[in-house]
C-alpha cells in the first residue's frame, strides 16, 4: 500500500525524519514541511485508519485526547490569535491532523487556509532552513514536554 503518512512516521521509525518532534502514545507530532501558517504542525495516527468511528473507542479517546494537548502546546508556542484544526483525509487517507496557527496580521485571517494559493503555501521561500526548524521543534517540544508533565 501507498501511503504518505506512513512513509513519513517509518522515517520518524528510521531516524530520517527532520520534521519529527515528539511521539505521543497514539501519534507522531511533526512539524510542518512547509510554514507559510509559522507553527504549523501535524498529528499523525499510528494506526493506519481512515476514520475516528473506525479506531477502538480507548484509543479513539486518548487519540482525541492527545491531539487536544498537541493543540494546546502549538496554541502556546507559536501565540497565534486562533488555530484551526482539520482532519480531512481526502488526500492522504490515513487519519491526521493539521494544525494552523492563524494570526490576524495574514493578509486573508478570517479565510480558510485552503483558499490560499498552493504556490504561495508551498512555495520554497516558506519551508524552513535547518535552523529556523529547529527553533520551531524546540519551542514546540518544551511546551509539550512542560504539559504532559501536567504544568499548566
Amino acid at each position: 500500500m501507498d501511503c504518505l503518512i506512513c512513509d513519513r512516521i517509518n522515517m520518524i521509525k528510521e531516524g530520517t525524519n527532520k520534521y519529527f518532534v515528539k511521539e505521543l502514545e497514539t501519534g507522531y507530532v511533526v512539524i510542518g514541511d512547509h510554514q507559510f501558517f509559522e507553527g504549523y504542525t501535524l498529528f499523525l495516527c499510528k494506526e493506519h485508519k481512515s476514520e475516528l468511528h473506525k479506531l477502538d473507542k480507548d484509543y479513539k479517546e486518548k487519540f482525541l485526547i492527545e491531539m487536544s494537548l498537541i493543540s494546546e502546546a502549538v496554541f502556546n508556542a507559536f501565540e497565534p490569535d486562533k488555530l484551526n484544526y482539520e482532519l480531512l483525509g481526502n488526500g492522504d487517507s490515513h487519519m491526521h491532523w493539521h494544525l494552523f496557527p492563524r494570526r490576524l496580521t495574514e493578509e486573508t485571517p478570517k479565510y480558510p487556509v485552503w483558499w490560499t494559493p498552493r504556490e504561495i503555501m508551498y512555495a520554497d521561500n516558506v519551508k524552513p532552513n535547518d535552523e529556523t526548524l529547529e527553533i520551531l521543534k524546540k519551542k514546540l517540544l518544551n511546551e509539550l514536554n512542560r504539559l504532559t508533565k501536567g504544568e499548566r
